[in-house]
């Protein structure tokens, strides 16, 4: 009688376990179909514009509905500038936080701290764009545009990085309201894959002397890269695809007069949430789509090189050891 009963208890268990094997395998196979499909999708939406322009849609700047003529290289500038900004803020400050909270910050501070620095990512993309463009636009150009253009006029490159109209709008002033949206989500994973650092490695690297910088260089961080780069593209891809913050403050310029980072510009999301409800039937509806598909494929890209980079730093450690 018990016998039988557990060998009824294993079918049901063999049974339970098939059925959850094929939910799952159709869960990844259900993930890569919808890819597939937004891919096919976008391909499909595109192809006039592909057919009319080719490659060369990527190297033109011309953007102009009334004779049909597009292309998309200030939009894709843009995208790549102000993610690029974006980056080069964000990245050093949320390492900062993220060091202070694991290394130095006192037990008290540390939750209360941790969990502001996460509120910021509970905060709508609308309402950082609604504040930098009538808070922090303003003050951007008065204490830092202004300053800067006094200060360079007639240096060479440097000069030309600050020329145009200090209105605070422009490239500078979307990758730094990007830089403070991805801040949280790259601050709170670093700190995460921070604290799981064991810490035997970190006591026993501070009982032969070693300061804290070197503790998190020579310990923490090769412990921990693979997350730290994570992070790192987790908060890519989000300056990647933000829209309304950048839509607020970027100018929705379609033009390439300079290098100048306060010139107004435009970013592939802001165009198409500008122009796609308007946008007729036919090329321009066609090349809007065209832009979505290299967002796309940018995106891809950035996760290769990701890949790849990791693929490089487990070989190095191989070498070395």
């Amino acid at each position: 009688m018990i016998l039988s009963g557990a060998l009824g208890a294993l079918r049901r268990g063999g049974w339970l376990d098939t059925v959850f094997g094929g939910l799952a395998k159709g869960a990844a196979w259900l993930t890569l179909l919808l890819l597939a499909s937004i891919l096919i999708s976008l391909l499909v939406g595109a192809w006039p514009a592909i057919e009319r322009y080719g490659l060369g849609f990527l190297a033109s700047p011309v953007w102009d509905p009334v004779q049909e003529n597009f292309g998309g290289l200030v939009m894709i500038y843009g995208t790549l500038a102000t993610s690029a900004i974006a980056l080069l803020i964000a990245v050093p400050v949320s390492f900062g936080i993220a060091v202070f909270l694991t290394e130095m910050c006192p037990a008290w501070l540390r939750r209360p701290l941790g969990m502001a620095i996460e509120l910021l990512a509970a905060i709508p993309s609308i309402v950082y764009g609604m504040w930098g463009l009538l808070v922090f636009g303003p003050i951007l150009a008065q204490y830092v545009q202004m300053p800067l253009q006094s200060l360079l006029n007639g240096v060479p490159v440097l000069g030309a990085l600050v020329s145009g109209p200090p209105v605070g709008l422009g490239l500078l002033s979307a990758g730094i309201i990007l830089a403070i949206m991805i801040i949280p989500f790259i601050a709170a994973v670093m700190r995460d894959v921070f604290e799981v650092t064991p810490p035997m490695l970190k006591e026993s690297a501070y009982g032969l002397g070693s300061t804290t910088w070197e503790v998190v260089s020579k310990v923490v961080l090769p412990y921990t890269k693979t997350g730290v780069i994570g992070g790192i593209m987790l908060g890519l891809g989000r300056a990647l695809g933000e829209t309304m913050a950048v839509t607020f403050v970027i100018g929705n310029m379609n033009q390439l007069d300079s290098l100048s980072l306060f010139d107004a510009a435009n970013s592939i999301t802001s165009a198409l949430a500008n122009e796609f409800a308007e946008a007729a039937t036919g090329l321009h509806q066609a090349s809007l789509i065209y832009l979505g598909l290299v967002l796309f494929f940018i995106t891809f890209v950035v996760l290769a090189l990701s890949k790849l980079l990791l693929v490089q730093l487990k070989k190095a450690e191989g070498l070395k050891s």
